[in-house]
C-alpha cells in the first residue's frame, strides 16, 4: 500500500532567500569591473589581426562560468533556507475498528462472488497492507454483535474473526456501532486522544436494536469518525422471498450517508469487489499513517557544492582564475 500525501515543500527559515539579493549584487561587481577594464584598456594595432587567427568565441562559452556560478549561490541559499517535505508515516498509536455485516442479505450474489466474501477479501487484504503497529479490531454482526475483538497490533484474533463469518440473520448496525465504539481507546487524563476511526461495512438498512444515527451522534461527540461502506446494487436478491421466489436486499446508502456526515467522516458506495479493495486501501493509507515535515536540506547543499566546483574548474580553463 503507498503511503504518499500530497508533496507539498515548505521552508523552515524563508528569510534566508533574502540572501538570493548576492546574484545581482555579483552581476553589478562583474559589469563595473568589465567597464572598469575598458575605460583602462592599452589598444595594440595587431590586436584585430591576431583576433582574427584566433577566432571568434561564443557569447555563451565566455558567461558560462559566471552563470554556473550564479546557479551554485541559489542552490546553496536554497539549502540555508532549510526545505522540508511533507511525507507520511505510519502513526504506530492509531486504533481502528472494522464493523462487518454478517446478515443474511450479504449471500446476494450481485457483487462477485458474493457480498460477503467480497467485504472478506477486501477486509483481509486491509490488514495486510496497514502498517504492522497500528491497532486494529473487529466487530462482525448480523440481528446482534457477535462477535468482537478489540484493537490490537496482533492481527491473528482480527483475521480469524473475519474469515469465520457466516451470513445469518437481521442487521442490528447500531449496536455494533456502539459495541466497537466502547472497545476505542477513551480519552486520557492527560494529553491528547490517540487517533482512532471506525469503518463500517453494510449492506442494509438497520432492522434490529438501537437507531445508528443515535450512535453516530455519540462517535461525533467523542470526535471517532466512521467512515462507511454501502456494499451492493439495487438489483441484489437472496433466497426465502415469497413463494419460494427471491426477496430483494437492495443496499440502504441514505443512512450510510447520514452516520458518515454526523459522526464526521467519508460515505462511499461500493457495486463491485475491485472497487472495495480500493476503498479499504485508500482508509487505510488515510486513517494509519499520519502527515510530518521532513528536511531535505542535503539535497540543494550537495547540488550548491556540485556547481561551485564546475564553476571554479570552467573559470581554470578558460581565463587560469576563478569566474
Amino acid at each position: 500500500m503507498s503511503l504518499a500525501v500530497p508533496v507539498a515543500i515548505s521552508f523552515a527559515s524563508p528569510l534566508a532567500f533574502l540572501a538570493l539579493l548576492l546574484v545581482p549584487a555579483i552581476l553589478l561587481l562583474r559589469s563595473a569591473a568589465q567597464r572598469r577594464a575598458r575605460r583602462h584598456a592599452v589598444r595594440f594595432p595587431g590586436v584585430p589581426v591576431l583576433a582574427g587567427v584566433i577566432g571568434h568565441e561564443p557569447a555563451w562559452r565566455r558567461h558560462l562560468p559566471l552563470a554556473v556560478l550564479l546557479a551554485a549561490v541559489a542552490a546553496l541559499v536554497v539549502a540555508l533556507a532549510r526545505p522540508e517535505r511533507t511525507v507520511a508515516v505510519p502513526d504506530e498509536r492509531a486504533s481502528l475498528m472494522l464493523v462487518l455485516d454478517a446478515s443474511r442479505s450479504m449471500e446476494a450474489e450481485d457483487v462477485e462472488p458474493n457480498r460477503l466474501e467480497a467485504a472478506r477479501r477486501a477486509a483481509l487484504a486491509f490488514l495486510d497492507k496497514i502498517p504492522e503497529r497500528v491497532r486494529v479490531g473487529v466487530v462482525g454482526f448480523s440481528d446482534r454483535p457477535y462477535t468482537v475483538v478489540r484493537p490490537s497490533p496482533d492481527r491473528t484474533p482480527t483475521e480469524g474473526t473475519i474469515r469465520s463469518l457466516e451470513p445469518v440473520g437481521g442487521t442490528a448496525t447500531g449496536d455494533a456501532l456502539q459495541v466497537a465504539l466502547d472497545a476505542l481507546p477513551r480519552r486520557p487524563a492527560v494529553g491528547s486522544r490517540p487517533p482512532t476511526a471506525i469503518v463500517l461495512l453494510s449492506d442494509g438498512q438497520a432492522t434490529d436494536g438501537v437507531d445508528p444515527l443515535v450512535v453516530a451522534r455519540r462517535a461525533g461527540a467523542a470526535r471517532i469518525p466512521v467512515f462507511t461502506i454501502a456494499l451492493g446494487t439495487p438489483d441484489g436478491v437472496v433466497p426465502g422471498g415469497p413463494f419460494g421466489g427471491s426477496l430483494p436486499v437492495p443496499p440502504d446508502p441514505e443512512t450510510m450517508r447520514e452516520i458518515a456526515a454526523i459522526s464526521g467522516a467519508e460515505a462511499y458506495e461500493v457495486d463491485d469487489a475491485e472497487r472495495l479493495k480500493e476503498i479499504y486501501e485508500r482508509l487505510g493509507a488515510q486513517l494509519s499513517t499520519k502527515s510530518e515535515q521532513r528536511e531535505i536540506t542535503v539535497m540543494p547543499a550537495f547540488a550548491g557544492l556540485v556547481l561551485l566546483l564546475g564553476a571554479a574548474a570552467l573559470g581554470v580553463r578558460r581565463q587560469g582564475r576563478l569566474p
